[in-house]
């Protein structure tokens, strides 16, 4: 009797590999003031928001917020060695809206944005694309080459796209601070939960990969 009961108990112990399925995944959010928060409290911020959302479906995260404000994608791309530390294992990257309102060349910015998926890549760390849009200023032509950046970045390396950011919060003012283009909190609510489908089979990816 007391044999069965120490043998069950044995088998119920955790292995290796479910002990390490168990442990937090490691994410950074690589952006601009869109996630860093700008004129949002820290837990009103995208990754804070993210992160809770994700453990109300089960899934533990040790969540980074690398948003720097004003950063543009070669800015990303240069801190991009200190803004993402070893251990990271998933990467969601935020950037080209400063690009895209400062009318920067679409090559530059899809070059740097190539470079930063590849870098991540090659230290075998995931990546999730976050599309933007151009505003209509610069014009169609501008417009049809920055709009296209992501999805051929997303097809080329064959990583995740969440197509436009601020899906669903752009252009209205009751989702975004007085400035029109930073969401309020609200508008982070509802980015988070259009984009949690997304992110969820990010990281559930990752978690298998572990295994």
């Amino acid at each position: 009797m007391h044999i069965a009961v120490l043998m069950l108990a044995l088998m119920t112990l955790p292995g290796p590999a479910w002990a390490d399925a168990a442990k937090p995944i490691k994410l950074v959010v690589l952006g601009d003031s869109l996630s860093a928060g700008l004129g949002l409290s820290a837990p009103d911020a995208f990754p804070a928001k993210l992160k809770k959302a994700l453990q109300t479906k089960g899934i533990e995260i040790d969540m980074t917020n690398a948003g720097v404000s004003g950063d543009t994608a070669s800015g990303g791309r240069d801190r991009l060695d200190w803004s993402v530390p070893e251990g990271t294992e998933g990467v969601i990257v935020e950037l080209g809206a400063n690009d895209a309102m400062r009318g920067i060349d679409p090559d530059l910015t899809r070059a740097a944005l190539a470079d930063i998926v590849q870098r991540l890549k090659a230290r075998k760390i995931a990546v999730m694309l976050c599309g933007m849009l151009a505003p209509p200023n610069f014009g169609a032509d501008y417009g049809a080459r920055f709009n296209s950046i992501y999805p051929e970045l997303a097809k080329r390396f064959d990583v995740p796209l969440y197509p436009f950011f601020l899906d669903g919060v752009a252009a209205d003012a009751k989702l975004n601070q007085a400035d029109g283009i930073h969401p309020t909190a609200a508008g982070v609510d509802i980015i988070v939960d259009k984009m949690l489908p997304t992110v969820e089979a990010f990281v559930r990816t990752i978690g298998e990969q572990r295994r």
